[in-house]
């Protein structure tokens, strides 16, 4: 192994330039080998000066950074790329283009740091032969075959100071605060913070909701005395049914952005005679500093990856299981997405201790 690649594909997760940094240094400090960036995922391998030298130095201080230094592109899948010919806009497969550059780099082995839909991507281009080690990246912590992603950490951190926060102006004012957090179609930042953050209701995907039933929590606490309610609900839930809401519908390309549930519970809310108000985080959750476990899990998936490579171990992803950091096939963790267990012991414990999740 004497040259390796790095690219960070999807949306950005708290904690990328920590597993840039881990493996920069392990490959140089353990194996002399050399380091290059792929910039703005899959993208680098078409675009001038895409392909950039990392060394040592080039990793200097950004363990705690958030964001990415190579860049990434959550639109950027080579079997689906968006072009303008002949004055029309078409969608054409360029995995050969990208396998070709991969093969003039004289790659050794590819780190592809990403989620769901980039490693997906990743284990299809190891299908056409390119030396490629997945590492499991995202905030919604949906990734098959591993207990935790680095970034769930930081986002979920961020939600829960949203939820204190909200906590004493929603009883000052003697509201129902709706928190809309991110996730997509798996509720583990909602169920976890909202948990932690003493949420009265919590709405995620995997328990599709009635309004009447959020009503009756609110009403309950009103007749306490408990004039104000803390919802956390997941941009992903919807109502029994009805289906979710979107902000942007998809297409072959794009993937369909979800928002919007949290002013429509907000509004069912008003509508009922308890004043609301409605708080979308966003963003918010994949920003800024990366948690002190995040960086941890995050330089341990680092390492991991860059020795899974040296002993040949393509086509796997580096994965945490009871602890300890060990490696999956890409194909068995990009099978079946991860979601929130209805029946488990997270959503068990918080019934337990009074909270809805609307169903009841």
């Amino acid at each position: 192994m004497k040259r390796i690649g790095i690219l960070t594909g999807g949306g950005d997760a708290p904690g990328l330039n920590a597993v840039i940094r881990a493996a920069v240094k392990t490959a140089i400090n353990q194996f002399g080998c050399e380091v290059v960036g792929i910039r703005n995922g899959y993208d680098g391998f078409l675009e001038k000066d895409g392909i950039i030298p990392l060394g040592v130095e080039a990793v200097r201080g950004i363990l705690p950074r958030g964001g990415t230094i190579l860049g990434a592109a959550n639109r950027g899948n080579p079997y689906a790329r968006k072009v303008i010919r002949d004055g029309q806009e078409v969608t054409i497969d360029v995995s050969d283009e990208i396998v070709k550059g991969i093969r003039e780099q004289k790659l050794d082995a590819l780190l592809v740091l990403g989620g769901d839909g980039t490693l997906h991507i990743a284990h299809e281009l190891a299908r056409k032969g390119v030396p490629v080690i997945g590492v499991p990246k995202t905030i919604d912590n949906d990734i098959g075959g591993t207990e935790i992603t680095f970034g769930f950490d930081t986002a979920l951190n961020i939600a829960t100071e949203a939820l204190d926060r909200l906590h004493t102006t929603a009883e000052s004012h003697h509201r129902a605060m709706v928190v809309e957090l991110m996730g997509r179609d798996a509720g583990f930042i909602a169920l976890n913070a909202g948990v932690s953050g003493g949420a009265d209701v919590i709405l995620i995907p995997e328990i599709p909701f009635k309004f009447e039933s959020i009503m009756k929590k609110i009403r309950e606490r009103a007749d306490k005395g408990r004039k104000f309610s803390l919802l956390a609900v997941s941009e992903g839930a919807k109502p029994m049914g009805g289906g979710q809401v979107y902000s942007r519908k998809g297409d072959e390309v794009y993937v369909p952005r979800l928002g919007g549930i949290g002013q429509v519970v907000a509004e069912y809310i008003e509508d009922q005679g308890f004043e609301s108000r409605v708080t979308v985080l966003g963003h918010v959750q994949r920003g800024g500093t990366p948690t002190a476990f995040d960086r941890w899990l995050a330089t341990r998936y680092g390492a991991a990856a860059v020795r899974l490579a040296a002993r040949g171990g393509f086509d796997r992803m580096v994965a945490l299981a009871s602890g300890e950091i060990t490696d999956i096939e890409l194909a068995k963790a990009v099978a079946v997405p991860k979601r929130v267990n209805p029946e488990g012991d997270a959503v068990i414990t918080a019934r337990n201790i009074g909270i809805s999740f609307g169903d009841e």
